[in-house]
Formats: C-alpha cells, structure tokens, sequence
C-alpha cells in the first residue's frame, strides 16, 4: 500500500485524487495548499498548484519525499528539506473533462532509483505510458507541448471567430481537425503538412489576407513565412 498526500485543489489534483480513488494499493488524502499546518504523513507528497506556489508550499511539507506536478519547474526549485522529485503528466486537464489516465504520458524524475521506482509503482497504478525525462528534457517538452497544444487551440479560436464573422457554422471544420490531428500517428508533422504556403500558392494566400482583419493578417503571414521556411 503507497500513502499519498495530494495537495492541492485544481484540475490536475482533481483528476488525479479521482484516478487514486479507484486504485486498491494507494491510500490517498487530498487537502488544500491553504491547509499545510496540519496535514497526514505519507510516503510520498505529490503537490499540484500554481507554478510561482510550488516553492512556497513545498517548504511548509515535512513528509520525507515531496514531488510536483509541473512541466516548467526544475525539481530543485522544491524547496522542502528531504527527497525530491517529479510526477508530471503532459496532458490538459478540464475540471468537466473526464482524462483517460492509460492515454496520459507521465514524466517521471527522482533523486535515487527507490524514489524513481515508488513514481514508477504510482504511475502505472492508472496509466501505462511511463517515461524516466530530466528536467531540462521536462521544459522542451512542456514548450513543444504549448505549441501543439495552446497555440494549435489558439488557432481553432481564430478559425471560430472567422466563422462566426461569416455565418458559417465552425462543426463543419470539426472533421479537419480530428484528421489533421491523426495523420500525424502514421506520417512526420512535416510530411503531413498540406495547404497554400507548402504550395508557395501566392494568388490564395493573397485572397486570404484579404479576408482577414489586421491582427489575423499579423498571424497568418508570421505562419506562412514559418512554413515556407520550414521552420
């Protein structure tokens, strides 16, 4: 049986306490970051808040092996007196979205291999896609992760707003995007990529720009001149 300590009230530490719930060998407790004066010992404290809290809460823990659940923090920036490390799943978590936890990769780091194995146990109590990441791999990969996620989410916004603009219902696009998205199982990003700026199509992009107001003209050139680059 591994005790857990979930601290912490958002969208990570509530999936997460959901998932342990289910798991016969990990007995967990969740309490609010505001509730560090008192808090249960466990054999492992897992803390998901803010990343500008992560130093601050940390100091307050006594239990023997703190870790975080950021994809940007280093672990030394835990600040509590004993072993250190990190259980970071790259995923979006929604407070009404239900997380497939066997689809979430977990990033794992630890100072020794008995810690690393106890992250290991946990991770594999609801998932399957186990990873042993640095972090200096961690922050490449939570940058990546912006890219494809929060700019390419960024971008279905703007795509929204242009249909709505029009009168055109944005669910007709909804079939592109799960495509595009699956492609790039089977095929490289690069390989995958379709539309005027690999075509150096210039009469179309011309007429796009057209279409667009001033800050969507910004956009669309800075990723036309990107693609064509191909960088």
């Amino acid at each position: 049986m591994i005790s857990v300590l979930l601290v912490g009230k958002g969208n990570v530490a509530t999936h997460l306490y959901e998932a342990f719930l289910k798991v016969n060998d990990v007995k967990v407790t969740q309490i609010n970051s505001r509730d560090l004066n008192v808090f249960p010992q466990a054999d492992v404290a897992i803390i998901a808040v803010s990343d500008d809290a992560i130093a601050a809460v940390s100091s307050k823990i006594t239990t023997n092996f703190v870790v975080h659940t950021s994809g940007s923090v280093a672990i030394n920036n835990l600040k509590n007196s004993s072993r250190k490390g990190v259980f970071y799943m790259l995923q979006t978590f929604s407070k009404d979205k239900k997380v497939d936890f066997h689809e979430v990769p977990f990033c794992l780091e630890a100072e020794n291999e008995t810690d690393y194995k106890l992250l290991e146990t946990l991770a594999k109590s609801i998932g399957k896609k186990i990873y042993s990441i640095n972090s200096e791999q961690r922050k490449t990969l939570h940058v990546a992760a912006v890219f494809v996620n929060n700019f390419t989410n960024h971008m279905y916004k703007i795509g929204n707003d242009i249909c709505k603009e029009n009168n055109v219902p944005f669910e007709i696009l909804q079939p592109l995007i799960k495509e595009t998205a699956s492609k790039i199982e089977y095929l490289s990003p690069e390989k995958a990529q379709t539309g005027p700026a690999i075509r150096n199509d210039k009469k179309t992009i011309k007429n796009h720009l057209d279409l667009l107001n001033t800050n969507q003209q910004k956009i669309y050139k800075i990723i036309t001149k990107s693609i064509k680059n191909g960088n």
